[in-house]
């Protein structure tokens, strides 16, 4: 299905109802008119992170349906599919093919040697220091053979997931199959999972090189050009690298509005939030939320230290449930740069605040992202958190399907729905259209879209301290 500028909402395929059929039935039943397509999070046979450990991408995990049962989706709304292309499943057939023949495995140059990667003598505590890293140790996991001897392989994230080496042809074969069958299956975008760190090398910090990086990405797109998909690059880092993605005409991610946003909200303060919209490109997709924690290195340079301090600690202070151990090491946080929460409950489980700022995601560039925990304005599930002792738990309640029945008749999600209706039908939400960004006052925020005939104009006026606002569709009052 071609991709429309509509509402995607991200969803596990077991989060709104226990599989995607029932999924299929929320949409259509509950979330009807609010959702134009999906990012349905991992749904192989996977063995850990929620899925970003997949052992196959030729299978759908039983336990959430079949092919058909994505496909049938796929008639209805766009779909973005993840591939994990910095790693796979240590128990995938791949790694289990390896360590049983070891080199003689036709898959052995799919794996990014540790030990191969150094020259003689090295690494040294300072090459070990310079790798751009998400936990406290060298990013390297052992190997045991069949046949008894050992080798380090690259593990830049959990256990279960060893990275690939995407030099190797063997490699860039597998991605291309890979992609392509995925397409096959109903991918209009493919997200390309932690693509930052998957180009490493030699006396670099593994992160983002370049040229290198450039040459994978356009790899990338050649392999499923004929198909017609897209690429969405996942980086969480400093907003100029993401920019720099946008300049090659690619879709990025904005992961600096919810910081942006929270700040604004917790000061009632409008200048930040004004100056990053203004500097935003449109062809984006805007969160708030996702499956991960907030980002908060993202934000650097948009809010100063002081600020990005300020909102740090007054989410602390202010969100409902959230504790700085929720986002450390105790509850195998694999990011030290993200704060593990809901938005809703980052907000104090405040309704006003919390439609707020979806208000202002809304009129932002780009097209908007919702995750499902957001759309149901969830708070912290602290049972869950408890029992998995896994920090992103905190934002990743399982529905069931009577929950969502009671929740969509909560007065904040009823207009939450509302509000992405009027998004998904308003035609001044163009992404080839325009956006004017005003502060009348240090509270107050003006923002006007505009179709590119500029036929069609949607405006919000908004104070940030006293949470007033008014939406006017040209010129005509919105109500939610």
């Amino acid at each position: 299905m071609p991709i429309t500028n509509k509402v995607m909402l991200i969803t596990y395929p077991d989060s709104l109802g226990k599989n995607i059929e029932e999924l299929r039935d929320v949409l259509k039943n509950d979330l009807k008119g609010a959702v134009g397509g999906i990012h349905l999070l991992p749904f192989f046979p996977s063995t850990g992170d929620r899925g970003f450990a997949p052992t196959d991408y030729t299978k759908v995990d039983p336990k959430f349906g079949d092919w058909s049962d994505v496909e049938k989706l796929g008639q209805e709304y766009y779909l973005m599919f993840d591939f994990m292309i910095n790693h796979i499943s240590r128990h995938s057939k791949y790694y289990e093919d390896f360590q049983q023949k070891k080199d003689k495995s036709k898959y052995a140059d799919l794996f990014l040697s540790w030990d191969k990667f150094w020259p003689k003598g090295r690494p040294t505590k300072a090459d070990v220091d310079l790798i751009y890293k998400r936990k406290d140790k060298a990013p390297y996991q052992e190997i045991t053979f069949t046949d008894g001897s050992k080798e380090k392989l690259w593990n830049t994230f959990g256990p279960e997931q060893i990275d690939l080496d995407v030099r190797k042809k063997v490699t860039q074969e597998f991605i291309k199959q890979t992609l392509n069958q995925l397409i096959e299956h109903g991918a209009d975008i493919i997200r390309l999972d932690a693509f930052a760190y998957a180009v490493k090398k030699l006396d670099t910090n593994d992160f983002f090189v370049e040229p290198e990086i450039w040459d994978l990405l356009a790899q990338v797109r050649d392999d499923i050009v004929a198909k017609g998909a897209m690429i969405l690059p996942e980086i969480h880092e400093h907003y100029s690298m993401p920019f720099k993605i946008a300049k090659h005409g690619y879709f990025i991610y904005d992961f600096a509005l919810p910081m942006v946003t929270l700040y604004s909200l917790y000061s009632g303060k409008s200048e930040r939030l004004a100056h990053w919209l203004k500097m935003c490109p449109m062809k984006q997709f805007t969160t708030l939320d996702t499956h991960d924690g907030i980002g908060v290195v993202d934000v650097r340079d948009i809010l100063t230290p002081e600020e990005v301090k300020y909102t740090s600690q007054e989410l602390y202070k202010v969100g409902a449930n959230v504790k700085k151990k929720y986002s450390s090491a105790e509850y195998h946080n694999l990011d030290i740069y993200q704060i593990n929460t809901t938005f809703y409950s980052a907000l104090g489980d405040d309704d006003k605040k919390y439609f707020m700022a979806r208000l202002l995601q809304v009129f932002a560039p780009g097209i908007p992202q919702i995750y499902y925990v957001g759309m149901l304005a969830g708070k912290n599930d602290i049972k869950l958190l408890e029992e998995t002792k896994e920090g992103r738990n905190i934002n990743r309640h399982y529905y069931t399907r009577e929950e969502v029945a009671e929740e969509v008749k909560r007065p904040v999600v009823a207009s939450l729905l509302k509000l992405f209706t009027f998004r998904n039908t308003e035609a001044a939400f163009d992404l080839e259209g325009n956006i004017e960004v005003e502060t009348p006052s240090e509270n107050e925020i003006r923002i006007v879209r505009m179709n590119k005939d500029q036929t069609h104009k949607a405006e919000l006026k908004a104070n940030l301290k006293t949470l007033d606002y008014q939406v006017l569709a040209d010129g005509k009052e919105i109500n939610f």
